[in-house]
């Protein structure tokens, strides 16, 4: 959803109608923000005197009201409202049969590879910890995987989860994304009040189900705790995938080449686990390639053995016992856990196995669109995994002993090669799964302000989303190396991947339960039905993997909690320092003594300024005022930012102001990014783009001045404070606009007396409307030819590189975190000037250190 409003896309289960940007809305209005102010601080001089109110008081009445069209609160840009992005992977309507077989094998390969090579494992683990001893034990476990197979990948997570996607992205960061946008809960600096309401609910009537989210939606803005309890679970979930990244690879290829010792006698467990590290090294290394490239390689291979798991399964169903179907009935599990009390209980870790890659699924939506993947699961991935199922639980009604080797000693002996081949190929292509929705939540949590900055590679021109990141992907195979050579059990990795997978799956269900209830406002009962079951379950999955964490699993959580702290130290030095900043920018009132020259010499060309602030002057400005003889007759303050949103179209990536007075020649500059974006431009389109962004911010602003001025010859006889409160309109993302003041006041009281000269009101004489357009139309074209000579003088990048420090009053632990921890992240983390694309020829460095 774009930040500017237009067309909105449906965030509820089913997709909602697109409304024309002149719509009407509810948006929910706080009683005593009923007073217009500047949406900059001491008295930072806009370009137009539009409103935006914040209130500071958590405390307030609130109110439902209805507004005109949405627009955004930054300046003249914003009133153009486009029409929404529309996202890249929608359904193959008009695709040719051969191209949605094409994507078809891509959506194999990238989503469903993890949960296909779950018949390596699942039933070997299961039996390990409660071993069979009957006919019933077998059933038992057989009812246990069907049903976990039907209620958490198919109906929690396709039916329901995959319709919570933030504009086809998903993942732990787009659900909190999604509830950002929809409440004031974020955290994370540099945010406008725009920002925090861009999306307000989207309300036609009101309900029960209205007031109930209005309520929820009060008490999460209100509540710093429930703000840091989002944020914290948010940040478990990310790094629970990413742990996951590390397990899904070593499960999937140990229990893969498991299979040369059922093969080939002569090889030991050593010489399984050397191959095993091989592969894993072939595995992390084709990475770079890309998404599409390896996908539409070894497609093919996953779709050969999903139907080889078919057609094994129904083999063995016909050769050996076809009773097993009366595992559909669930009164089995209920013998099962007769017949074994606590080992059933042990053996629901196992159990959990078959719908691993659940996740993924949901993690990896950026790279297809929802109908997509839904189809491709019902109709080819659950059929394939039931039969393959099945058919090991035939094999094992009449060779119990075989189960260790379950899935390899029931294939037939004429197929068993080809199959082993096979099944090492989607071992790896499975173990890619994870590492895409790695890459996927990494980018999301960078963007967002929770991870260090790091590489990022597009690796795809046409498709937008995928990523490659080196240094994550080189750190995920030295943990999985690690992890196979000390951990080479099938059993243990197997608990150590139910902790991870199930710690991700309690952080979704929970997230997905707000968005029911904030979002898609549904019927109570409904959403309680959710919880209670799906968290429930995953509850008592999760105490079965706990109770053995005391094996070689708990490296994995050692793990997860390793990234959980490099997430929170991240966030938190990131938001010490921002608020820094905002606490040390610049006065106004100081920048205006200095007068347009601001003190020294303006040489000719644009500098700018990269900084963070969205508001204010920049404390680094006041540096490069001391420490430079001259600045730049043009400056710029730059502020990219990342926004809760998953894509900014290009049209609407710059938005501008004036700051100070006109005869200042300075700009506010705030180039938003989603947090699916790739900034790709290199420097000079970067500059072309900004360029012709501020010339088109000129045109526009000269043509609503000229409006306004028209629009106020006919209200002369209308009293001042009438004009100013007579209309006001409340816009969804919390600005209020009167309508009776002109836009553009400000901006003409300030170019009317040049604020270098002094002037009386004598000196002004009455000029025509004739005259008026003229020597606005000269105005504009002298500005403009101002902006263009600069340009040719060239550009300067000034960056502000500013680290901080912990006073020495400070307590132990803050400054263990900010000066070690904060500060080494900080050290080897990317560079501004290589993440913001910064030509080092054109580069000028000040450096500044906080006390914080």
């Amino acid at each position: 959803m774009a930040e500017d409003g237009g067309s909105e896309r449906g965030d509820g289960m089913q997709p909602t109608a697109s409304m024309d940007s002149t719509e009407s809305r509810w948006v929910f209005q706080d009683e005593d923000e009923s007073e217009i102010e500047d949406d900059e601080d001491e008295g930072d001089s806009d370009s137009f005197a539009h409103a935006g109110f914040d209130s500071d008081d958590d405390n307030v009445e609130h109110r439902l009201i209805r507004t005109g069209p949405r627009i955004d609160s930054f300046d003249v840009e914003a009133l153009e409202v486009p029409g929404a992005q529309r996202n890249e992977y929608e359904l193959a309507e008009g695709y040719s049969l051969g191209r949605r077989f094409v994507i078809t094998f891509q959506i194999l390969s990238v989503v469903f590879g993890d949960v296909g090579t779950s018949p390596l494992y699942t039933f070997s683990v299961m039996f390990t910890k409660a071993p069979i001893n009957g006919d019933e034990d077998v059933l038992g476990a057989l009812s246990l995987v069907l049903y976990t197979l039907i209620l958490i990948p198919l109906i929690k997570y396709v039916l329901i989860v995959l319709w919570a996607n933030d504009d086809g992205e998903g993942g732990t960061f787009a659900l909190y994304s999604l509830i950002c946008r929809h409440a004031k809960v974020s955290l994370l600096p540099n945010q406008l009040p725009s920002d925090a309401r861009i999306s307000s609910f989207r309300l036609k009537v009101p309900s029960a189900e209205l007031e109930r989210s209005l309520r929820i939606k009060e008490r999460l803005e209100t509540s710093m705790t429930m703000k840091r309890l989002l944020l914290i679970l948010v940040l478990a979930g990310t790094s629970m995938v990413i742990a996951d990244g590390v397990v899904t690879p070593a499960m999937s290829v140990v229990s893969a080449v498991g299979g040369l010792k059922v093969g080939v006698a002569a090889i030991n467990e050593e010489e399984a686990v050397g191959i095993a590290v091989a592969f894993l090294v072939v595995l992390f290394s084709v990475q770079k390639f890309g998404t599409s490239k390896v996908g539409l390689a070894v497609g093919p291979a996953l779709f050969i053995w999903f139907c080889s798991l078919a057609g094994i399964g129904i083999y063995n169903i016909v050769k050996y016992d076809s009773s097993v179907f009366k595992a559909f009935n669930p009164v089995h599990i209920y013998y099962f856990f007769k017949r074994n009390t606590i080992k059933a209980w042990y053996a629901l870790g196992g159990c959990l196995l078959c719908a691993t890659g659940s996740e993924a699924m949901f993690a990896d939506l950026c790279y297809f669109s929802v109908q997509s993947v839904q189809l491709t699961f019902i109709f080819l991935v659950l059929p394939c995994l039931l039969l393959g199922y099945l058919g090991q639980a035939a094999y094992l009604m009449e060779n119990h002993a075989n189960y260790e080797t379950v899935f390899f000693s029931s294939i037939p002996s004429g197929a068993f090669w080809p199959v082993l081949v096979i099944a090492n190929v989607a071992a790896l292509i499975a173990s890619r799964t994870m590492t895409t929705a790695t890459f996927s939540c990494i980018k999301q949590s960078t963007a967002l302000g929770c991870f260090p900055r790091l590489k990022i590679i597009h690796t795809s021109r046409k498709f937008m989303g995928q990523i490659y990141i080196p240094a994550i992907n080189w750190f995920l195979m030295a943990v999985c190396v690690i992890l196979v050579c000390s951990v080479s059990s099938i059993t243990e990795i197997g608990n150590a991947y139910g902790i991870a997978e199930l710690g991700v799956m309690m952080m979704t269900t929970v997230l997905t339960t707000i968005v029911m209830l904030l979002i898609w406002q549904i019927n109570i009962i409904i959403v309680l039905s959710f919880t209670a079951i799906f968290l429930g379950m995953e509850l008592i999955f999760f105490s079965s993997v706990l109770w053995s964490v005391s094996d070689g699993s708990w490296i994995i959580l050692v793990f997860a909690v390793v990234m959980f702290l490099v997430m929170c130290i991240w966030n938190y030095g990131s938001k010490m320092k921002y608020e820094t900043e905002v606490k040390q920018k610049m006065s106004m009132d100081l920048l205006r003594d200095l007068g347009h020259n601001l003190g020294t010499v303006r040489a000719p060309g644009i500098g700018l300024l990269y900084n963070e602030l969205v508001k204010g002057i920049p404390a680094i400005f006041g540096h490069f005022l001391t420490t430079l003889p001259a600045i730049h007759s043009m400056i710029i303050f730059v502020c990219i930012k990342y926004v809760p949103v998953s894509v900014v179209p290009q049209n609407e990536r710059f938005l501008f102001r004036h700051v100070c007075p006109k005869s200042y020649h300075i700009f506010r500059c705030i180039a938003r990014y989603g947090y699916k974006d790739v900034r790709k431009e290199n420097h000079q389109v970067f500059e072309q783009l900004l360029i012709e962004s501020l010339e088109n911010f000129i045109r526009r602003e000269a043509q609503m001045r000229s409006l306004e001025s028209d629009g106020n010859e006919d209200d002369d006889n209308d009293s001042e404070e009438e004009s100013i409160f007579s209309k006001v309109v409340i816009a969804p993302n919390g600005s209020m606009y009167s309508l009776g003041v002109p836009l553009l006041s400000e901006f003409l009281d300030t170019n009317a007396i040049p604020n270098s000269e002094a002037s009386t009101s004598e000196e002004i004489k009455p000029t025509t409307p004739a005259e008026s357009s003229t020597d606005a139309e000269q105005n504009l074209e002298k500005e403009l030819s101002f902006i263009h000579k600069a340009k040719e003088s060239g550009v300067v990048y000034l960056l502000g590189h500013g680290d901080i420090r912990a006073r020495k009053d400070s307590w132990f632990i803050k400054k263990l975190v900010i000066n070690y921890f904060y500060a080494f992240l900080r050290k080897n983390c990317r560079r501004d000037t290589a993440n913001l694309s910064v030509p080092h020829s054109n580069l000028m460095q000040v450096g500044m250190t906080y006390m914080v």
